[in-house]
């Protein structure tokens, strides 16, 4: 009895490794669509989260010819493309960007990796100021706090860089009303306002600032996904994130969350595998109105 009850443990342990290291090394595509009288011209972007380093074929040759079949106007990103690790080989995510970079306009937006190795260059050394100044010379300025106007589309996308303080583990801690109009001041009402917001967890408060579209990583699917439950864990080591993966509707605004495409500390992907995003956004035709 024994014997087979550690067979039987054996070969469950088995499936689910294979399945990880499968999930691991793959990604799948996901497309949305999003109409807004606000919206002037049709756009297609691609959303990319949490590379964290990895590269899919040499030089992430596999990930870069299927972003040229979507063919995007522009990629937004929404933070952790490296990781922040003393020693830690930012290259792969730099070489990535710069290559993106010759056909297509970026959006970057910050997440708490790229934050974090520039808050404590003590610990991380010079990675911050490397992986930025390569940024720089291919022509990529992250958007800090930032806003950039699309007119033609009349769009404008906002980059959030938020505190250390909410990314503690184990709770959400409250966000003030001021904190957001305070770092990012206040939207235009009459203009598509398309956040870059590395932690879906506050999506109900950027919903509140004006936001029409939030993009988001940050919860890599909840590491392992099951049927009906969906993701098992944030990274705040919470079981069964609110906010895993996939669509959300907060009033009038919307949240696309990647389940981003790499790993980092807990190298787990279970019925996971990485995604990269296309969103369509179109103007509401005269006839919907």
């Amino acid at each position: 009895m024994f014997v087979t009850l550690l067979v039987i443990f054996a070969v469950i342990v088995c499936f689910f490794l294979l399945i990880m290291c499968y999930d691991c090394n793959r990604f799948v595509t996901i497309a949305y669509e999003i109409e807004s009288e606000k919206l002037t011209k049709e756009c297609k972007f691609v959303l990319l989260s949490d590379l964290h380093n990895k590269s899919f074929g040499k030089d992430n040759k596999k990930l870069l010819s299927a972003i040229k079949r979507l063919a995007p106007d522009a990629i937004l990103v929404a933070g952790d493309m490296m990781t922040a690790q003393k020693g830690d080989k930012f290259h792969i995510a730099l070489r990535f960007m710069e290559q993106l970079a010759k056909d297509y306009p970026i959006y970057y937006g910050m997440g708490n990796h790229e934050y974090r190795a520039g808050l404590y260059p003590e610990q991380y050394g010079s990675i911050y100021e490397e992986y930025m100044s390569g940024l720089h010379a291919c022509g990529i300025e992250p958007l800090i706090n930032e806003t950039v106007s699309l007119p033609s589309a009349n769009i404008s996308i906002c980059g959030l860089q938020m505190d250390r303080c909410y990314y503690k583990r184990f709770r959400k801690y409250p966000m003030r009303d001021e904190y957001l109009p305070e770092v990012l001041g206040y939207p235009q009402k009459d203009k598509f306002q398309l956040l870059i917001a590395h932690n879906p967890e506050y999506f109900q408060e950027y919903a509140k600032w004006g936001a029409d579209l939030v993009v988001s990583g940050h919860v890599h699917g909840g590491l392992m996904r099951l049927p009906y439950l969906g993701g098992v864990v944030s990274p705040k080591l919470t079981l069964f994130p609110k906010y895993d993966g996939g669509r959300f509707k907060e009033g009038n605004a919307e949240m696309i969350l990647s389940r981003g495409l790499g790993t980092h500390t807990l190298p787990i992907r279970i019925f996971n595998p990485g995604e990269l995003i296309v969103i369509h956004l179109r103007p509401i035709s005269s006839d919907k109105q």
